[in-house]
């Protein structure tokens, strides 16, 4: 393998694991190099929010979670399993207010109504310099399908962020919930 086209963190929550191994399939053969983060517990995820356990040279960061009412869905765990200070719970706006920084990081999360504006504006104030997500329930071939198209025009095209989103919105119209906060 070459230099590659870019470097992508690709962070799997709980029950996406068949969606993220496609993902990470499609955009290694494009030439992307893919870090692929599996989420147990909230600690794993705050690790990456916070940066402490991202590649330095990351330039995307896929959030591949279940979503609902803007919040990314956690693994349930017994009381007994959480760390001292780790949130129980899903990670909404307030989570991710409390622990991201994504300076000039662009962030897609494709689970369900994480394009929420409360939850796209928790992201943007932690300095991510792009967030794209979907505003309403898409199926999971349709997330894949966006995902897929997005990179695809950002790497094989040359895109950027905005018109890549037009494109990957443009493959049908169920894509018009997907929205673009930057």
């Amino acid at each position: 393998m070459g230099r590659p086209e870019m470097n992508v963190a690709l962070v799997c929550g709980p029950d996406c694991d068949m969606e993220t191994q496609a993902v990470r399939a499609s955009l290694e053969y494009f030439g992307a190099r893919v870090f692929t983060y599996w989420v147990g517990r909230p600690h794993d995820l705050i690790s990456v929010l916070t940066g402490e356990d991202l590649y330095p040279d990351t330039d995307m960061i896929l959030l591949n979670f279940h979503g609902d009412e803007g919040k990314l869905i956690m693994p349930e765990l017994d009381e007994s399993i959480y760390e001292d200070g780790e949130p129980h719970g899903d990670f909404g706006p307030g989570e991710i207010k409390r622990f991201a920084m994504l300076h000039g990081k662009t962030v897609i999360a494709s689970g369900c109504t994480l394009g929420d504006p409360a939850t796209a504006k928790a992201f943007m104030e932690s300095g991510c310099l792009a967030y794209i997500g979907p505003d309403d329930y898409p199926d999971g071939s349709m997330a894949l399908m966006f995902v897929i198209r997005f990179f695809y025009e950002m790497i094989h095209h040359k895109k950027d962020i905005k018109e890549a989103f037009h494109l990957a919105r443009a493959v049908d119209e169920d894509m018009s919930m997907y929205r673009l906060y930057q």
